[in-house]
C-alpha cells in the first residue's frame, strides 16, 4: 500500500511538472510580443508618482499650505469621492491621494489586458491549441501570462519605491506593493474570466467591470465618510482599491491591508490554475449557447449580426452608466459649501470642472470622467472588426454579396450611436440624482442631460482614430488601447498635476466647454465631428484596399 501511494504522489508530481513544461519559451514569447506595450505601462505607472512630489512641492510649498489643502479635501465628499482620503500633509501623503488610486486602477487595467490577451485571446485565435500539439503543457500559457504580469507589477513597485523613497523609505515600500499588489490581484480575476468565458471580448469585459465596481465602491465609501477620523467605512473595505488606500503610506502606514489584497491574488490566481485543470484548450465553463434554428427580423443580414454581437456590451456599459450617474448626482450638492476662502481649493476645482461655480464645476468633471470612461467601449467596439477578421469570420460574410464598407458599417453604427445612447442614459442618471439631492430635478435634468451629450463629438473622435487604424494599420490595432489609456490618464489626472495645458490638449475633451455652466460655442463642436467624418471616411478606404486578416 504504501508503495502504491508513493507512486501515485509520484504520479501527480510529474504531472504538475509536465503542466508546466515550455513556460519559459513561452514568457519569452509574451515578453516578446509586448515589448514596447509594456514598457510604456511601466513607465508611465512608475515615473507619476515622483513627477507628482515635484508638482506638490512647487505648488504647496509651506506646511500650512499643506495642512489647509487636507482639510479642505477630507472636508468634503465630492472630492474625498475623486481622489480618496488624505491621511497625512506631508509631500508623500498628499502624492498618494493624488494619484495612488488612479494608479491602482491602471496597474488593475494593465494586468487584465495582458492575461488576457496572452491566455483567452491565444486560444480564441487557435495559436494556443496549435502550440499545445508540441511539448507544450495545459498551464503553461497561463503560467506564463501570470508570470508577465508579475515582471510588470514588480517593475511599477520597484520604480514607484524608488522614486519616492526621499520621502520615506517605508511609505514608499508601501505604495508601491499597493499598486504592484493591486495589479496582480485583478491579474488573477482576469484569468478566471478567461477560464469561464469563451470570448477574450467577453473576459475583459468581466474584468473591466470587477475593476470599474470596485472603484465606485471606493469612491461611495469615501463620499460618505472621511475616512482619516475613524475606521474607514463599510464599502470602501469591500472593495480591493480601498484596501489598498487604507494601508495609508506615508501616515503610519498599515500593512495588513496589504496583505488582504495578497491574499485576493493567490486566491484567484490559484482558481484559475484549477479551472485551467478542468477544461480542454479552447473550451470554457460558460460556453455560448445555441441560438434558435431561425433567425427573427431583426438579426438578418448584417447590420441585424453586428448588434447581435454588440448588444451585450451596450446593455453592460448602460447599466453602469446609470448606476454611477446616480452615484455622481446624488454626491454633487453641496460641492461649495466648504469652499470658504480656500484659493488652493478653487483651483483645483476649477481646473477640473471650470470655474462656473463648484456644484456645477463638479458635474462638470464627472460628466468629463463618464466621457473619457465611455472611449474604452467604443475603442472596443471599433476594434470588434479587427477581431472578426483575425478569427476568421468576416470571410465567409465577404464572399456573399456584402461589401466591406456595408460590412464595417454595420459595426461602426453600433459604436457612433451606442455612446449616445450611454451617455444619455447615464446623464439622465447624473441628472436625476443631482436633482432629487438639490431639490430640483426639473432644472437640474435638461442642463446635465445636455453636458453628458455634449461629450459625444470628442467620443466620436477616439472612434474615429480607432477606425483609422483599424483601416490603414491592421497589425498596430491594439495601439488603440494605448490612445484610450493617454486620454483617460490626462482626464483623470491631468488637472490633478497640474499637466501643461499643451499636453492637455492632445485630449479631445479638453477643447469642448466644461457643461453644465459655461459658455457654449458650436466651433469645436463642428470641428470634431467634421475631422471625425474625415477619419472614418480615411479608415474605410484603406479597409478597402488592404487584405482582409492581413
Amino acid at each position: 500500500m504504501t508503495a502504491v501511494a508513493d507512486a501515485r504522489v509520484t504520479g501527480r508530481a510529474r504531472g504538475s511538472s509536465r503542466d508546466l513544461t515550455g513556460t519559459g519559451t513561452l514568457l519569452r514569447l509574451a515578453l516578446r510580443r509586448d515589448r514596447i506595450m509594456m514598457p510604456v505601462w511601466v513607465l508611465c505607472l512608475g515615473l507619476t508618482a515622483s513627477s507628482t512630489v515635484t508638482r506638490l512641492d512647487s505648488a504647496y510649498d509651506t506646511p500650512a499650505r499643506r495642512s489647509q489643502l487636507v482639510q479642505d479635501m477630507n472636508g468634503n465628499g465630492a472630492t474625498r469621492a475623486l481622489f480618496g482620503t488624505a491621511f497625512g500633509d506631508s509631500l508623500g501623503a498628499l502624492t498618494v491621494w493624488r494619484v495612488g488610486a488612479f494608479l491602482a486602477v491602471f496597474a488593475a487595467i494593465m494586468s487584465l489586458l495582458i492575461v488576457i490577451r496572452h491566455t483567452r485571446e491565444e486560444e480564441e485565435t487557435g495559436r494556443q491549441e496549435a502550440l499545445s500539439s508540441c511539448v507544450v503543457g495545459r498551464r503553461a500559457g497561463l503560467t506564463a501570462a501570470l508570470l508577465t504580469v508579475a515582471i510588470a507589477n514588480a517593475a511599477v513597485t520597484l520604480l514607484i519605491a524608488g522614486g519616492l523613497a526621499g520621502q520615506g523609505g517605508s511609505g514608499a515600500v508601501a505604495l508601491g506593493l499597493a499598486v504592484g499588489l493591486s495589479g496582480m490581484a485583478f491579474g488573477g480575476l482576469a484569468a478566471v474570466a478567461a477560464q469561464l468565458t469563451e470570448s477574450a471580448r467577453l473576459a475583459r469585459g468581466l474584468s473591466s467591470a470587477a475593476v470599474g465596481v470596485a472603484f465606485v465602491l471606493r469612491m461611495a465609501g469615501d463620499a460618505a465618510e472621511d475616512g482619516s477620523k475613524g475606521s474607514g467605512h463599510l464599502l470602501v473595505w469591500l472593495s480591493p482599491l480601498g484596501w489598498a488606500e487604507y494601508a495609508r503610506p506615508f501616515a503610519a502606514e498599515r500593512w495588513w491591508p496589504l496583505l488582504l489584497i495578497a491574499v485576493l491574488a493567490a486566491a484567484s490566481i490559484s482558481l484559475a490554475y484549477t479551472l485551467a485543470g478542468r477544461r480542454d484548450v479552447g473550451a470554457s465553463f460558460y460556453a455560448t449557447r445555441p441560438g434558435p434554428p431561425a433567425a427573427g427580423p431583426f438579426l438578418r443580414g448584417v447590420f441585424g449580426l453586428a448588434w447581435r454581437l454588440q448588444r451585450g456590451a451596450l446593455a453592460g456599459w448602460a447599466a453602469g452608466f446609470v448606476f454611477a450617474g446616480a452615484l455622481f448626482g446624488a454626491i454633487s450638492d453641496g460641492a461649495d459649501g466648504f469652499l470658504g476662502d480656500s484659493d488652493q481649493t478653487r483651483e483645483i476645482i476649477e481646473r477640473m470642472g471650470g470655474a462656473q461655480g463648484l456644484n456645477d464645476a463638479f458635474l462638470a468633471a464627472m460628466v468629463g470622467v463618464l466621457g473619457t470612461i465611455l472611449t474604452v467601449y467604443t475603442a472596443g467596439s471599433v476594434l470588434r472588426l479587427r477581431s472578426e477578421e483575425t478569427e476568421q469570420r468576416a470571410e465567409p460574410l465577404l464572399s456573399n454579396a456584402v461589401s466591406r464598407v456595408r460590412w464595417a458599417a454595420s459595426h461602426l453604427v453600433i459604436a457612433y450611436l451606442g455612446p449616445v445612447a450611454v451617455l444619455a442614459v447615464g446623464g439622465l442618471a447624473l441628472g436625476l440624482g443631482y436633482g432629487l439631492a438639490a431639490g430640483d430635478v426639473g432644472g437640474a435634468l435638461p442642463r446635465v442631460l445636455g453636458a453628458a451629450l455634449s461629450q459625444t463629438p470628442a467620443v466620436w473622435l477616439i472612434t474615429s482614430l480607432t477606425v483609422l487604424i483599424v483601416g490603414a494599420l491592421p497589425t498596430y490595432s491594439a495601439a488603440a488601447w494605448g490612445l484610450v489609456g493617454w486620454v483617460a490618464a490626462l482626464g483623470w489626472m491631468g488637472p490633478a498635476l497640474k499637466v501643461p495645458q499643451s499636453v492637455m490638449n492632445t485630449s479631445p475633451f479638453s477643447h469642448l466647454p466644461k457643461l453644465p455652466g459655461a459658455h457654449v460655442t458650436a466651433a469645436p463642436y463642428l470641428w470634431m465631428v467634421l475631422l471625425s467624418a474625415v477619419l472614418t471616411a480615411g479608415g474605410l478606404v484603406a479597409l478597402r484596399r488592404r487584405d482582409i486578416g492581413g
